[in-house]
């Protein structure tokens, strides 16, 4: 999930049928109009830019399956954010436990880092050699300052989460070693410093959901591993805030496992677009524009359901 904007989705979450149904039982599930609140809330990643993107992301799948896939995806991998959308996409949650799940999420880590970490931010930062970030990270580190890789998106492109007093100097080391620095973004995420966020969001989120098994394998963002039980795809939420995301470590995965061709569904500018996912899949970007796009070549209004296609489980849906 990256910053998404209200008018990024807005035409899609009202004009095509599965996404508006998805956003009125959103709706129902939460006892507010989650699009209304988003068009009215500041932050990229409020409370309700996450629903949204949540039921986004479903909406974009069950679209994709339906409208543009040749086959039904035989595997599901959600980075980061996405985990969410992957646990509801594989039936390990109901849409309306997901739904719930999310937004009580959202409050819980709002107002753990209103108390905790205070100074802490994620910073993203690309075209740096993995031996340079490491050097960087390690003068921190020597410093007994946080200095915890986030994200690993591609072999040159990282997420750390370090304080916001330490980004200078991090930033004057990104440019002297020729990179670029992207985004910096509150509140701060995957560090092994969170493990209180982790409890706390167990004992007061996720203990009160049931999990069933998933109805297709998930693989983990964090190790590539393969998940097919319940408790593993509710251990991969709850690891989330501890654990690096690693997308090249995924990519491998999902190799190792015959995928060719992926199909990145949701608001996304970053997932379809890496070396890492480009090299080594056919990759079918499924964004809210897709569908209209779509339903204008054919001169029709958006379509909601038509049989999915059969064949061999050849794909992957990235949430």
């Amino acid at each position: 999930m990256g910053p998404t904007g209200f008018a990024d989705i807005e035409r899609f979450a009202t004009e095509v049928p599965v996404a508006w149904r998805l956003f009125a039982e959103a709706d129902e599930a939460l006892g507010y109009q989650v699009l209304d609140r988003f068009r009215q809330t500041e932050g990229d990643y409020s409370e309700y830019a996450q629903v949204a993107f949540l039921v986004t992301c479903l909406a974009l799948a069950e679209w994709a399956e339906q409208e543009a896939l040749p086959a039904r995806p035989g595997l599901c991998t959600g980075p980061s954010f996405g985990g969410k959308a992957a646990a509801a996409y594989v039936g390990s949650l109901s849409f309306a436990d997901a739904v719930w799940m999310t937004a009580r999420l959202a409050r819980c880590v709002a107002d753990y880092f209103s108390r905790e970490h205070r100074s802490l931010v994620t910073h993203s930062f690309v075209r740096v050699k993995p031996e340079v970030a490491e050097e960087l990270l390690g003068e921190l580190i020597a410093r007994d300052r946080v200095a915890d890789v986030a994200c690993r998106v591609d072999r040159d492109f990282f997420m750390v989460t370090l304080s916001a007093d330490d980004l200078p100097g991090l930033e004057k080391g990104i440019r002297a070693a020729g990179g670029l620095s992207l985004y910096t973004m509150r509140p701060p995420m995957h560090s092994p410093a969170f493990a209180g966020l982790r409890r706390r969001a167990e004992k007061e989120v996720l203990d009160e959901l049931e999990f069933a098994e998933p109805r297709l394998p998930v693989i983990s963002d964090h190790d590539g591993s393969l998940l097919t039980t319940a408790e593993q795809v509710r251990n991969l939420l709850l690891d989330g805030f501890v654990r690096q995301m690693h997308w090249p470590g995924t990519v491998e995965a999902l190799r190792a496992r015959g995928v060719r061709t992926v199909c990145v569904a949701g608001p996304d500018a970053l997932f379809s677009r890496v070396p890492a996912t480009a090299r080594n899949f056919e990759v079918v970007p499924v964004g809210p524009k897709r569908p209209l796009l779509v339903a204008a070549a054919r001169g029709a209004e958006p379509r909601s359901s038509r049989g999915a296609e059969s064949g061999a489980e050849r794909g992957s849906a990235a949430g």
